[in-house]
């Protein structure tokens, strides 16, 4: 997309209504993968962008929201998650607070073999959830907002937010990797599958977790 072409989108959409629609699945922005964010936007924009993704994250709420999904076709994602969850969950799903965080570029490989299996939804599918198994630990490269890099490793929930949000930059919804019959809706998760772990669902719904 021409820089100008692509600044008047977002200056566009700064402009309009707050917090900032998320677009659903059905979109072609959400399929297509982002361009590398090398200065496009400049620094004021840029952090008003920001701004605006991590004010939407809130207002959703999520644990995390990448720039397709309210309509920029860049490689940027904002994550934050209060892990306000019973112990228990937090345990079995490995899942703690994570402050927030700007992944500009970001690119993940797994750290190890180990696999995590766990319900997932997604702001873009709304009222829907499924099983995913992901890489349990990875290793994320790429910049933050003042394009400072990094290189670290996530494990547990703050793990499968990473790969989630990173996935999307490449045109990628939790659906093209999710176990099929397990899909279920957002309020039949909480009312028969809220256990910390989806192994019920698996027995009842006939999948593996393997």
């Amino acid at each position: 997309m021409p820089v100008i072409a692509l600044t008047e989108l977002v200056d566009q959409l700064l402009d309009g209504p707050s917090p900032l629609s998320i677009i659903a699945a059905g979109d072609p922005v959400l399929r297509r993968p982002a361009a590398a964010y090398e200065g496009q936007l400049g620094d004021d924009r840029l952090n008003r962008l920001i701004e605006a993704m991590r004010e939407s994250l809130h207002a959703a709420p999520g644990v995390g929201l990448a720039a397709p999904q309210v309509g920029i076709p860049l490689r940027l994602a904002v994550i934050e998650d209060p892990a306000d969850v019973p112990e228990e969950v937090r345990e079995a799903r490995g899942r703690v607070p994570q402050p927030f965080r700007v992944l500009v570029n970001p690119v993940y490989e797994p750290a190890g073999d180990a696999r995590a299996v766990f319900f997932e939804g997604c702001l873009s599918v709304p009222g829907w959830a499924a099983v995913v198994a992901r890489h349990e630990r990875v290793r994320l490269r790429g910049q933050d907002e003042t394009g400072k890099e990094f290189d670290d490793e996530f494990a547990g929930w703050p793990a499968r937010i990473v790969q989630h949000e990173t996935d999307h930059l490449g045109g990628v919804l939790y659906l093209d990797i999710a176990e099929t019959r397990s899909l279920s809706t957002t309020q039949d998760v909480l009312e028969r599958w809220s256990e910390p772990t989806p192994a019920l669902a698996a027995r009842e719904l006939g999948f593996s977790l393997e």
